[in-house]
């Protein structure tokens, strides 16, 4: 009865669905932007900007674009969030190292941009300088 959750089974239960990392980590960013959408559509109606609640209030198809708008904010916010919670995601769970060493490089790049560093005066650029 608790089957793990496969993608080729015919319909996939809510508990199987949300048991994977991934769709979690999708749905919990999701919701972030729904409420963070929701908070900019009240904020532009509560303090009117750009006489923006006034013209909506005047329209007879008011509630159609408070919809339309909050749409617009959910799906763009929406997707900003999940896609920063995609691009955070690594391989291996140690943080990054300030040397480079566990960054993903590979280890020729990693030592040419530490020589590189270190020529430069540990990584602080000189005023007045060009730097080839």
């Amino acid at each position: 009865m608790n089957e793990p959750f496969r993608p080729d089974s015919p319909r996939p239960r809510w508990r199987e669905i949300a048991s994977v990392k991934l769709f979690r980590l999708l749905a919990i960013n999701l919701a972030a932007g729904i409420a963070l959408a929701l908070v900019m559509v009240g904020g532009l109606l509560l303090f009117d900007s750009h006489h923006l609640r006034s013209l909506i209030l005047r329209d007879p198809s008011g509630i159609l674009i408070v919809a339309l708008m909050l749409f617009g904010f959910i799906v763009t916010l929406g997707s900003v969030a999940m896609g920063s919670a995609i691009m955070r995601l690594r391989e291996n769970d140690e943080p990054p190292s300030p040397n480079g060493t566990n960054l993903g490089l590979e280890p020729r790049l990693a030592a040419r941009l530490r020589a590189k560093r270190d020529d430069e005066g540990m990584g602080r650029r000189r005023v007045g300088t060009m730097i080839p």
